[in-house]
């Protein structure tokens, strides 16, 4: 005899592991069974109910065919319908599939070994007679319909649910419950359940009641067993998904889109309307005179996509589903599920300047390169700031390069400076075409090109104001100078400029004075009141004399030095002296006083030194020969050719004088020598009277052709007026 334990262990193992291949199932018959039919042997491991197909049993010798055996497809139980012998057969190889209509097997093949207990039914070779009463009775012990108890069962526990009864005397139950289970038997058989059952816990239990002993011993082959199914109730509401994060979805997508789908789980029977859902959109409502939605949910499936209406970059939804079991229908358990949405940025906007034509601007020609011309703004309608990104650039009218653009990532302001020089003469104008576009690749139907402003930049001509030949003036005289004395001359820088216009500003003593057109300051006044070591400080304005509003400045600073003493010794008389420029290696003797009767005691040389003149210490070089002699020079390499006076003090011990040297500057010839004029030879013509001598030929051979012409056309008009008679006739001949 097979033990219990080993057959449960037979059954449970194909249910736990479905899967895979089932093993071998043994069952013991009695041979001549005499109780009722037919006699349950076992249940089969058969797959879930869900599992379509149909239950085929098949074995050896066509058994299955005939009858004896058969499946319950109800329980799963094996059961056979006719008492079997022994003698006849001793075992059954049976074997079970679940197969479809066409003849695909879904599960299986099952095998199982079917025993037949040997009885004592045949006569031996020794016989014994004897007399046994023998009382017929009814054969209790058979096989339990299948029990269905609702879950969540609002009755008094224990309650009561089936009955066994084995017929004999002295019998103990003993129940077991795969798996274990709130059940229980009591002496007379009853079975009870003892508490509310749950389905979601445990869907379905396999009582098995043995009849037993007082030893423990089984009174039955097998136990009896009981099929518990526990009925489904709608206790469990719909089980939204967690809460996470949100769903991002581009904007500009088309309808249709997938955005989402929902999965609700309940935890009622599968396929049952308690766990039948559909779902409802709470939120977002609609808005007031849109054509529809913008978000659209399948009520069926759950799945979530984009409606008609348009739905903007940046915009954050709630969506709210109420989902609903028993499909719907009124009692139904439900939920609200939320799902968070936003809709992301996509770079469909190109960036556009906040205007696209500027005033014109104007530059003066010497602006410094370098300088801030104007700064020009842009926009960009994205929200993401790697799409707000820009890049400017000059699109046209900057051929040279002479501008360029700055400007900070990000922050939609161009600077336009200048980088190179202005040239009023070159180009008066320049017409810059910027242009700024999306750094991002744009998308969207038609991102468009990128926008442009026009700038115009008015090139402004400039004058320089006129430049002297120094920033600053200084001269010293003593404070004897009678007035008239020149002082120094003041010059432009550039000899070939325009020409200027000279006067002195805050002379407030009246000292000096200059001549407007040649520059020369003049002492205008005998220095009264000016002391030795004192200084005068005067303003020097030079105008443009074609531009009156263009000037310049200069100060002029008077030193004062001590009167000269009197009476001045003899100096040598300096005849004038011929220098030629461009500047030659030669120059002028300068004598010091003739007879000095202390130079010839020795009492020390004399020295030489240029006057207190800016311009004569500019164009004039002197150093000394020896002590009574100095050489003078051209200072520097071109000196205006002309008469030049040029101041030099002389000094002996505390005594000083000035002398002033005539030089008159010529231009060089190839030979370093001065071209002089040369003046016009005796008995030659002068220009004008050969002009005139020609003129008066020219006049008389036109008088002369006239008359020619006059006396040819008089002559020939005499012999037309005479008449056609007084013509002599010529003889023929």
């Amino acid at each position: 005899m097979v033990p219990a334990w080993l057959r449960l262990l037979c059954l449970f193992i194909p249910q736990a592991f479905p899967g895979a291949q089932p093993a071998e199932v043994y069952v013991d018959v009695p041979e001549n069974y005499g109780g009722n039919f037919p006699l349950y042997l076992t249940k089969l491991p058969l797959p879930h109910k869900e599992t379509e197909g149909q239950i085929v049993l098949s074995g050896d010798s066509g058994v299955a065919a005939e009858g004896p055996f058969a499946v319950d497809p109800e329980s799963g139980f094996l059961l056979v319908t006719r008492a079997l012998d022994r003698e006849e057969q001793a075992e059954y190889q049976l074997q079970v599939t679940l197969e479809t209509e066409d003849g695909r097997v879904l599960w299986g093949p099952q095998h199982v070994l079917v025993h037949v207990k040997d009885e004592n039914d045949q006569a031996s070779g020794h016989q014994a007679t004897a007399t046994i009463d023998v009382s017929i009775v009814e054969n209790t012990w058979v096989p339990l319909d299948p029990v269905h108890l609702a879950e969540n069962l609002q009755v008094p526990y224990p309650h009561h649910i089936a009955q066994v009864h084995w017929s004999g005397g002295d019998v103990h139950y003993h129940l077991e419950s795969q798996p274990l289970g709130p059940f229980d038997v009591d002496k007379e058989g009853k079975l009870y359940v003892t508490r509310e059952l749950d389905r979601e816990a445990q869907a379905e239990y396999l009582l098995r009641v043995r009849a037993q002993n007082t030893r423990g011993e089984d009174y039955a082959a097998e136990p009896l067993e009981l099929h518990v199914v526990v009925m489904d109730e709608n206790d469990n509401m719909p089980v939204c998904p967690p809460r996470g994060p949100a769903i991002s979805i581009p904007e500009l997508s088309p309808p249709g889109t997938k955005v989402t789908k929902l999965s609700v789980e309940d935890a009622d029977a599968p396929g049952s309307p308690n766990s039948h859902i559909v779902y409802r959109l709470l939120s977002p409502e609609p808005e007031k005179g849109a054509e529809g939605r913008a978000l659209e949910l399948d009520s069926t499936s759950g799945s979530v996509t984009l409606g008609a209406a348009p739905l903007q970059a940046g915009q954050n939804i709630l969506l709210q589903v109420l989902v609903i079991d028993l499909g719907g229908a009124e009692g139904g358990l439900s939920s609200t599920c939320e799902v968070a949405v936003t809709i992301t940025d996509i770079n469909d906007h190109a960036p556009e300047f906040t205007t696209s034509q500027m005033e014109p601007l104007s530059l003066p020609e010497d602006t410094e390169p370098g300088t801030l011309v104007t700064t020009l703004m842009a926009t960009d309608a994205d929200l993401e700031p790697a799409f707000r990104l820009m890049g400017f650039a000059i699109e046209a009218g900057d051929v040279e390069g002479t501008f360029g653009l700055d400007w900070e990532p990000g922050s939609g302001r161009v600077q336009l400076r200048l980088l190179r020089n202005l040239s009023y003469e070159a180009a008066p104008s320049h017409k810059l075409v910027v242009v700024v576009r999306s750094v991002a690749e744009p998308v969207g139907p038609d991102p468009g090109p990128g926008a442009t402003v026009t700038v115009t930049v008015l090139v402004e001509r400039v004058v320089p104001p006129p430049q002297l030949d120094q920033e600053s003036y200084e001269a010293s005289v003593p404070v004897s100078t009678p007035a008239g004395s020149l002082l120094l001359t003041i010059r432009p820088s550039d000899p070939m400029s325009s020409p200027l216009r000279f006067s002195l500003v805050n002379d407030s003593e009246g000292w000096l004075c200059i001549e407007e057109v040649s520059g020369e300051v003049h002492i205008a006044r005998a220095l009264q009141g000016a002391q030795p070591g004192d200084m005068y400080t005067v303003l020097v304005e030079a105008q443009d004399a074609d531009e009156p509003t263009l000037s310049t400045s200069a100060t002029l600073v008077i030193h004062f030095l001590k009167a000269l003493s009197a009476p001045s010794p003899t100096l040598a008389p300096v005849p004038s002296r011929h220098l030629c420029t461009p500047r030659q290696d030669r120059g002028v003797v300068v004598g010091g006083p003739r007879g000095d009767p202390d130079l010839a005691v020795g009492h020390g040389p004399y020295s030489f030194a240029l006057g207190p003149n800016p311009t004569a210490q500019r164009d004039w070089r002197l150093r000394a020969l020896n002590g009574s002699h100095a050489y003078l020079t051209l200072g520097l390499h071109w000196v205006e050719p002309r008469e030049h006076v040029v101041p030099i003090v002389v000094s002996h011990h505390d005594q000083v004088w000035q002398i002033q040297v005539r030089v008159i500057v010529c231009r060089c010839n190839v030979e370093g020598q001065c071209m002089r004029k040369v003046g016009r030879m005796k008995g030659m013509p002068t220009k004008l009277s050969a002009v005139g001598i020609l003129v008066g030929t020219l006049i008389a051979i036109g008088i002369f052709l006239i008359l020619i012409f006059t006396h040819l056309t008089l002559a020939r008009k005499k012999d037309l007026d005479q008449p056609v008679d007084s013509v002599p006739l010529k003889a023929a001949v």
